[in-house]
């Protein structure tokens, strides 16, 4: 998570679960380096998890469905990082969470991801309960249907940018002979299939950001989640970011952005602000700062 972001409201002396859950989440979209030599046979084995882990879903029901969710924090004094949210994305949505330092806004995250758990509610993915999932189940379920964006890219420095993209689908269950082929198709569609064998310390930040969205959807998840993506970008690189992101949203895939930016998130069809661990719509074509006092239902 970004440095901005991490904190939220966790006091002195009480783990911040957005930094425990970020090498969980930089597992799923870039394997550690001591995974680099992993067997081929760890991705035949994880398509097998991934699809015994599949909860059962319910064709009509949203993807994203938050119910009554708290996540709270031991003291003293306890801290509510989510305040009894509701929330249904649908497939396709394309949404922004904006809020500021502290708000909140890491811990939806987490959770959206199955990086970390509510402490009251439910979250339902596909119609399905992930609450009773354990660990392995929602890390099989993440790698299957999750993408991740980070502001800081979390590429391998010492591998090429086509292994970079490669390494995510060990874990997915994408059948060994058709991995190389997809992370080409993929990086072609990003723009940098002239970039394949190139370090990612070669590279532009844009081009970076680039790689690690080729990762992110080169195992065709269901959901992108987005913390900050153009927030170590100039202008130009945002603009490229956005208008790539935007690609895939019109393709099908549901994208959440958390952004700092106004501008960034004003051009998400649905924005959301999260303050104090409460989440509330902004009206459509208002200033993301400007919210609304309407809880999401």
């Amino acid at each position: 998570m970004t440095p901005d972001t991490a904190p939220d409201a966790v006091p002195d002396g009480v783990p911040d679960p957005a930094e425990d859950a970020a090498p969980d989440a930089e597992m799923i979209a870039a394997p550690d380096a001591a995974a680099d030599d992993a067997p081929d046979a760890a991705g035949d084995d994880a398509q097998d998890e991934a699809g015994d882990a599949a909860p059962e879903s319910e064709t009509d029901a949203p993807l994203v469905e938050l119910r009554d969710v708290t996540r709270s924090f031991p003291g003293p004094p306890e801290v509510q990082a989510l305040k009894g949210v509701n929330l249904s994305i649908e497939a396709g949505e394309y949404i922004s969470i904006v809020g500021p330092s502290g708000s909140g806004k890491s811990t939806m995250l987490n959770i959206l991801g199955l990086l970390d758990r509510p402490s009251v509610g439910e979250y339902r993915l596909t119609g399905a309960l992930t609450g009773s999932l354990s660990e392995d189940e929602r890390a099989a379920v993440r790698a299957r249907m999750v993408g991740f964006v980070f502001q800081s890219f979390h590429l391998l420095p010492h591998r090429s940018v086509l292994d970079n993209v490669l390494l995510p689908m060990l874990y997915s269950g994408i059948p060994r002979d058709e991995r190389e082929q997809r992370a080409r198709t993929v990086l072609e569609r990003v723009g940098l299939g002239h970039r394949i064998d190139f370090l990612p310390g070669t590279l532009s930040g844009g081009e970076r950001q680039r790689v690690a969205v080729a990762r992110a959807v080169v195992s065709a998840p269901r959901m992108l989640l987005a913390d900050e993506p153009t927030g170590n970008l100039d202008a130009v690189s945002s603009g490229e970011v956005m208008e790539l992101f935007e690609e895939l949203n019109r393709d099908g895939l549901t994208l959440i952005l958390i952004t700092h930016d106004p501008l960034v998130a004003a051009r998400a069809h649905r924005s959301l602000r999260i303050t104090d661990g409460r989440l509330h719509e902004v009206e459509a074509g208002s200033d993301a700062d400007v919210e609304v006092e309407v809880e999401v239902a």
